[in-house]
């Protein structure tokens, strides 16, 4: 179950690993898009639906995690409800300017923020979503009241961007590498503590020095069930995602969508979700964001 709609980096990743654990079990693995309702449709279909390893969620952090403090009335607690068997994928997101704006790295953009009180507007692809949650912290932490503008979706926030109705905005490389390359949008850097694959050449927040946590976290892309999943299922679907994740055509195609590969273990998953899990709490309750 992808609770988003198909064609997006999303779906590309869980067509590829469903593509690769078919061939693995003998068996086909059928991918269904349920989007709607940032992504809680489908994640609340596979936290009803019984624990027996037939019914998995390939989704995103927005789904498994940060939804729990966005929405006011969420129908499923993924604390609860979902057992963790693997981060696949790490989702950095790059934050790009207008090229008129002066600034080539994170501390000039800063200072610009500071020095330019109210003259500057950021875009997001909703209320809620990182882009969204960073820009606010962004804001707040420079004092520069930045004009928070939500899109739906990140296709006409970059369009925007290129036309300056928005000077900056936090947007998947998928979206922004050809822009950044062409010289149309300027990269100051990515979120996350490495740079990607992708975008070699674009450093890390956090390695130029401003190390805020709201910067060194990231989105990630994981395989999820029903809460309650035999420990012996969990053990075995670890396994074929450790062999996966051995195959090149795999992480190309993971890398080519702007994410880089993890396929940590359960536990691993399960030691990252405790340490996000108060750093994205704040950037909700700092951006104010709330959702019924």
């Amino acid at each position: 179950m992808v609770p988003f709609n198909a064609g997006g980096a999303t779906d590309l990743v869980a067509r590829t690993i469903g593509e690769s654990l078919s061939q693995r079990v003998g068996q086909p693995v059928i991918i269904e898009n349920k989007g709607g309702a940032s992504g809680i449709l489908g994640t609340d279909t596979v936290a009803r639906a019984p624990a027996d390893g037939y019914t998995l969620l390939l989704s995103l952090s927005t789904s498994m995690l940060i939804n729990q403090f966005l929405y006011t009335k969420l129908p499923y607690n993924p604390q609860k409800d979902l057992s963790l068997i693997s981060q696949i994928a790490a989702a950095p997101v790059t934050l790009v300017v207008h090229p008129s704006v002066p600034a080539n790295n994170m501390k000039e953009l800063l200072a610009w923020l500071k020095a330019n009180k109210g003259k500057a507007s950021y875009g997001s692809w909703g209320v809620g979503s990182y882009a969204h949650l960073a820009g606010a912290y962004m804001s707040k932490s420079t004092e520069s009241d930045m004009v928070h503008s939500a899109y739906k979706g990140e296709a006409p926030m970059i369009q925007d961007l290129l036309g300056e109705q928005i000077q900056l905005c936090f947007s998947s490389a998928q979206n922004t590498k050809a822009f950044i390359d062409n010289g149309r949008l300027k990269a100051i850097g990515v979120t996350g503590t490495q740079r990607m694959d992708i975008l070699p050449n674009v450093p890390s927040i956090h390695e130029q020095g401003v190390q805020d946590e709201a910067y060194a976290i990231f989105g990630w892309v994981a395989l999820g069930a029903p809460a309650g999943l035999p420990q012996s299922i969990v053990d075995q679907l670890y396994g074929h995602l450790r062999e996966i994740a051995k195959d090149p055509k795999v992480i190309e195609r993971i890398q080519g969508a702007g994410f880089s590969t993890m396929m940590n273990s359960p536990q691993e998953f399960q030691q990252n979700y405790q340490r996000d899990l108060p750093v994205w709490k704040k950037l909700v309750e700092d951006a104010g964001a709330r959702l019924d």
